[in-house]
Parts: structure tokens; sequence; C-alpha cells
């Protein structure tokens, strides 16, 4: 028996965690690019085969990332070392030329299998690496979520084969065509969420040869692994807080791991030395950021809150109202995922705006029939919607909609105090995403969007528009108070 032992450690959906916080109670750091790469350097210089993979969405999350359009976040990436990394659906968010763009400054291979030039049938990224090890052979395929597919809806260049049974093929055709290499271990590098890989994991067959899925996008904790058609299947929850280890025994006769343990590892300064080198690179950044971005816009009357996107929050409630407001909308819809922090205050700076709402947003009105309105809540508030991975929002102030999750259907929904009317029109808020999107997210079609009247934008840059309303806003305050109510 030729058997040899890997360290694989694995991290997803960083968004751009890049600089430590005190621990709860104080006395050390977690998290923070700087410690995790001393985390990685520490078990390169103790285990002789280590590979570090990322499973997407480096980029987006913070102001360094933002301010510098996914460039610094390479550059960091870069110092890591990553042996291989896969697509996630922010690495789209600045638009695909730039996507190109920071894959050529990549010191490390990005690799997508399902991506595609439609016109040509050509994959547009790499689709896999085989990469050499003391004498085996490792492959590694990406595969991205459907959101990639939205995300690209407006380049007609650009297609996907991005369904669970397309992506399965894609990994079939793969791995049919290199087997013959003795492949020693296939892992896939996925976007697609926990549930979603295990519905793959599920379709794959037993002859391709995968053994592991090291996955992201649902942000999952995990305790240990889980296994579904002989295939391991984990993540590493979100940020650079924590950082996944499996530490496996591989059999060159039988190409099957063969013994392994797996430990979600916690980033702290307790038992792990920075990079120092890094630590400094990183600061580079965010001298720059803070000369630009500590500008003070204003002063809330407490600190408020996002803790779960799939609930009515206090700061889904303050960006809600502040489009509706500005607008003159029945409902203002802000994706709950737009949000990209848990907490905002009571002090508020440019910084911080830029990294709760990063992005430079249209914002469009539509006219609706009540009933389409009654479809769109009773799509976005379903139960099976509430599941990590499906689109939740945020409603303005004067909505209120109750939802019966035994009877999996919307109990009553009324606008500024009345009842919807089924045949009345109503004035609704999408944000350009969201109405790109809208069969998938809404539950209703573009055709009927636009039914009644056409489309306009109402608000070119809604970042604009919110720092424009912190800065003559003080004592800002909201509570969570009704508007979406789930029994």
């Amino acid at each position: 028996m030729n058997t040899k032992r890997f360290t694989i450690l694995h991290s997803n959906d960083m968004h751009g965690d890049f600089l430590a916080e005190v621990a709860e109670g104080g006395g050390h750091m977690i998290g923070g690019i700087s410690l995790l790469s001393g985390y990685i350097n520490q078990v390169r210089s103790e285990e002789k085969n280590v590979i570090y993979t990322i499973s997407g969405d480096m980029v987006q999350g913070s102001i360094i990332d933002s301010e510098f359009k996914g460039i610094s976040t390479i550059e960091i990436m870069n110092y890591l070392a990553p042996d291989v990394a896969s697509l996630g659906n922010h690495e789209l968010d600045y638009g695909l030329p730039h996507l190109l763009f920071l894959e050529k400054m990549a010191n490390f291979p990005i690799i997508n299998a399902n991506l595609y030039i439609k016109k040509y049938n050509k994959r547009l990224l790499m689709p896999y690496i085989i990469l050499p090890i003391d004498g085996f052979d490792i492959l590694f395929i990406g595969i991205v979520t459907e959101t990639v597919l939205d995300s690209l809806r407006l380049d007609n260049h650009i297609g996907t084969f991005i369904t669970l049974e397309e992506a399965s093929a894609e990994i079939g055709k793969i791995c049919d065509a290199y087997k013959n290499d003795d492949i020693d271990l296939t892992v896939l590098l996925t976007h697609i969420g926990l549930d979603s890989d295990k519905e793959l994991a599920a379709m794959l067959r037993p002859e391709w040869g995968v053994d592991m899925i090291l996955g992201g996008h649902s942000h999952s904790y995990m305790d240990q692994p889980e296994v579904v058609n002989d295939i391991l299947i984990a993540q590493a929850a979100v940020g650079s807080d924590q950082i996944g280890r499996f530490d496996i025994v591989v059999d060159d006769d039988t190409n099957s791991i063969i013994d392994w343990e797996w430990q979600l590892v916690p980033i702290t300064s307790e038992n792990i030395q920075p990079d120092e080198e890094l630590h400094k690179f990183i600061e580079s950044y965010q001298t720059i950021v803070d000369a630009k971005y500590n500008t003070l816009l204003c002063r809330m009357a407490k600190k408020l809150t996002h803790p779960d996107r799939e609930v009515e929050t206090e700061l889904g409630n303050l960006f809600s109202d502040i489009f509706s407001e500005t607008t003159g909308l029945d409902v203002a819809f802000i994706g709950s995922g737009s949000i990209r922090l848990k907490e905002l205050g009571p002090v508020v700076t440019l910084r911080d705006l830029k990294q709760i709402y990063p992005f430079e947003d249209t914002f469009s009105r539509f006219s609706v029939t009540g009933e389409q309105l009654l479809k769109i809540f009773s799509h976005i508030m379903r139960k099976s919607n509430r599941n990590s991975e499906g689109e939740c929002y945020q409603v303005n102030r004067g909505v209120s909609a109750v939802y019966d999750d035994t009877a999996d259907k919307l109990i009553s929904l009324d606008i500024a105090g009345k009842p919807v009317a089924s045949d009345q029109i109503y004035k609704i808020g999408l944000q350009e995403y969201h109405s790109i999107n809208c069969d998938k997210n809404l539950g209703i079609s573009t055709d009927e969007l636009t039914q009644i009247a056409p489309s306009r934008v109402v608000v070119a840059s809604m970042q604009a528009v919110i720092d424009e309303y912190f800065r003559h806003h003080q004592a800002i305050n909201r509570a969570v108070e009704g508007r979406l109510v789930y029994r």
C-alpha cells in the first residue's frame, strides 16, 4: 500500500476581512489576514504536504476592497499564496472585464469549470488544475453558484452551465478526460451553498472519483463535515476568524482517502503569531483609506443592528425608509444581503457607509397591481426562501405583512394601514440587481413588472442617497416594529 499524508487548509467567503478584532471580553485578537497568514505559515513549516485553497468570494465587504476594486484584495491574497482558488459570485461585483484583470493579477490559479463564452462554447477561466505533490496528482475543479448567472444577465456574451445537473455533467466531463492520468485525489471547490453541495454530491457518479467538496456561499459553520455519496463536504463559515483543516491519508493504489480528521481552527493571537510583513502591507492600504474615509457623517440615537438577513431588522427598516421617503414609493424593497454589516453606529463615518453599503446600485420605480404585490410578498416571505441561500428583503414603514409558516401562505398585507386591494396600483422600488433577476428573486416576470408602465430609474446611486441622508439627519433611530411577521 502506497499512502501519503496531506494537510488541506481551506477558506471561503473571506469578503475582504483583513483586520483582526479584539475578542469579546478582551485579552486577545481574533481573525484578520495577518494572523491567518501566520497560521498558514506555521502549518507549512510543521507539515510536509500542505495545500491551501479558497472557495470563492475573496472580494467585497471591506472599505479597503471597495476603494481599490479588489486590486488590494488580490495583492493581499498573493501574500497568502493559496495553491488554488475558485470563483465566487462577488468576484463579479466589479464587472466581468475587471474580473479578468484581477485574475491576471493573481499569482495563483483561479478556476471555474462552468462559466462559458457562449458564441465559442469556451470556458472563460481555467476549469481545473492538477497539482503534483510528493508523487501524487491532485485534481481541483471549480464550480459556481446560480448567483453568478444573475450577475451576468446584462452581458449577452457570457453563459453558464449552472444548474446542479449541468454542473455535475461538467465535473464528469473533466474527470472522464483525466482519470487515466492516475489522479490520486479529486477535490471540488464550489460556491453554491451547503445544501446544494449535498445535492451535487448525491448526483456524482462514483467512477468519476470525487473525494471531497470544499464549499462556500452559505457561510455555514460546521462542527464536522457532511458525508454524501462517500464524498466529504466542508466549509469554513465566513471571514478570517477561522480556517478549515483536513488531515488526510490518501492511498495511491485505490486513489481514495483512507483516513481523515477535520477541524475548524480558530484564528486567534492566543496561539498564533501574526505575519508582520503582511500586517505592514495591509496597514499601507489602511492609512490611505483612513485619511479619506474617517469623516463623521452623523451620530445615531443608538447602535442599530442587522443580525439576521431573513427577518426584519433595525438597519433594514432604516435603509428601506430612506428610499421610500426619498422617492415617494408605497414599498421600497431593499435586499437584506445588500446590508453588509451586522451593526452601525452610534457614530457613523464615511468609512462605515462604504462598508455597510459598498454598492453603487441604481434604484428603479415600478407600478404593479395589488394582486401582483401580494404575489411578490408570498414569494419572498415563503418559508423555503429563508434557508440561508434565498433572497430576502427589508421593507419601509407603513408596510405590514403577516405570513403563516404552518400553512405556508401570506395571511395579510397592509399598506398605510389599509389591506392591499387586488385592482389598485402601487408604486414599488427595486435595486437593479433585483429587478434584473425578478423571476427568481420576486416570483414575478419582467413583463409583469412593466405591464402597467415602463420602469423609471429614480436613484442613480443608492450609496449617494444614504450618504446625503446621514449628513442631514442626527439622532437617527429605528426599531423592529412588525413590518414582516412570521407565525
